[in-house]
C-alpha cells in the first residue's frame, strides 16, 4: 500500500475519477466516487465503517481552504497498524499514509492539508490482524491545491529541510506528544507564480520517516493535498534511550535529517 500514493498520482485526475465536484453534487455520487477510489486504493479488502477505531475532526466550512487542520483519533489504539487519509474530490485523493512502529502511541495524528472542493473526506485503519475501518467527514472548501503560497517560488524554498520538534510535557510511564514541523512549500504543480505566470512544478514531501532511537515512530507517505510547511502532531513511547531522528525526502530528491533530544519525563 506504501506505494500506491506514486501509482495513483496525478493519473487519478487524468482518468477523470477526481473530476471536479461541488456544492452541488449529490449523496450518490459521492458515494459513487468513494467507491471508486476504495476499488483503486483498498482493492480487495472489506471496508467497515466505524468511528471507534478512526474518527476525523476537521472543521465543516474551512476559515482557510490552503490550511485546513485535520485530526484523526483512534481509541482502539493498540489494535491500529496504519491509517490513511484519503480527500476524495483533490486532484490527487490520497493525502497521506501512516504506518506505526513500535514506538508509536497511536491514539491521534493532526495535520493540515489542502482541499480543493467541497468533499467528502475518509479516513481508513489497517488493524494489526488485517482488518480495515473507515469513518467521513465532509467540508466546505474551495481551491486549495491552487491557492498560492503569497511569496516568490524563491522566498517560498528559502530554508528548505529546516525542522523543528517541540514536545508536550512528559510524565513517567505515559506516552508523550510532539509535534514536527518542517519547512517545505509542498508545490501542488497547480499553483501559478505571479512573477512568470507559468506553474510551478509540484515539489512536495513525499516520504517521511521519525524514530526514537532506533525503533520507529512511524512512516509516512505523502502527496500534494498536505499542506505547505507541513506540521504533524504525534504521539510515542518515550521508553528507551536515544534522540528522535527525522528523516524526510521529496519528490525531486531533496533529503533531509535531523536529530532532537527527548526531554526527561517530571513526576
Amino acid at each position: 500500500m506504501k506505494a500506491l500514493i506514486l501509482a495513483l498520482g496525478l493519473s487519478l485526475s487524468v482518468t477523470g475519477m477526481a473530476h471536479a465536484a461541488g456544492a452541488s453534487d449529490t449523496d450518490q455520487e459521492r458515494v459513487a466516487r468513494w467507491n471508486d477510489l476504495k476499488k483503486e486504493i483498498f482493492a480487495g479488502k472489506t471496508i467497515e465503517p466505524s468511528e471507534t477505531m478512526v474518527r476525523i475532526d476537521a472543521p465543516k466550512r474551512a476559515e482557510d481552504a490552503a490550511l485546513v487542520p485535520i485530526t484523526l483519533a483512534m481509541s482502539d489504539k493498540d489494535k491500529v497498524k496504519g491509517v490513511s487519509l484519503i480527500i476524495d474530490d483533490n486532484p490527487t485523493p490520497y493525502a497521506a499514509h501512516f504506518i506505526f512502529g513500535p514506538a508509536a502511541d497511536p491514539g491521534e495524528i493532526k495535520l493540515r492539508v489542502r482541499v480543493n472542493n467541497y468533499t467528502d473526506v475518509h479516513a481508513v485503519t489497517e488493524t494489526k490482524d488485517g482488518r480495515f475501518f473507515e469513518s467521513k467527514q465532509f467540508v466546505k472548501a474551495s481551491g486549495g491545491c491552487s491557492a498560492p503560497m503569497g511569496m516568490s517560488d524563491e522566498e517560498a524554498m528559502k530554508g528548505m529541510g529546516d525542522m523543528r520538534l517541540k514536545f508536550g510535557e512528559a510524565t513517567p510511564g505515559k506516552p508523550a506528544e510532539a509535534t514536527l514541523m518542517i519547512r517545505h512549500p509542498n508545490f501542488s504543480g497547480m499553483q501559478m507564480n505571479q512573477v512568470s505566470r507559468d506553474y510551478t512544478p509540484a515539489r512536495f514531501i513525499q516520504k517521511l520517516d521519525v524514530s526514537y532511537g532506533d525503533t520507529l515512530i512511524f512512516h509516512m507517505d505523502g502527496d500534494i493535498s498536505i499542506a505547505s510547511n507541513p506540521v504533524i502532531n504525534f504521539g510515542f513511547k518515550p521508553e528507551g534511550k536515544g534522540p528522535i531522528k527525522v528523516v524526510a525526502s521529496d519528490n525531486q530528491d531533496g533529503r533531509w535529517e535531523k536529530t532532537f533530544e527527548v526531554p526527561s519525563a517530571s513526576n
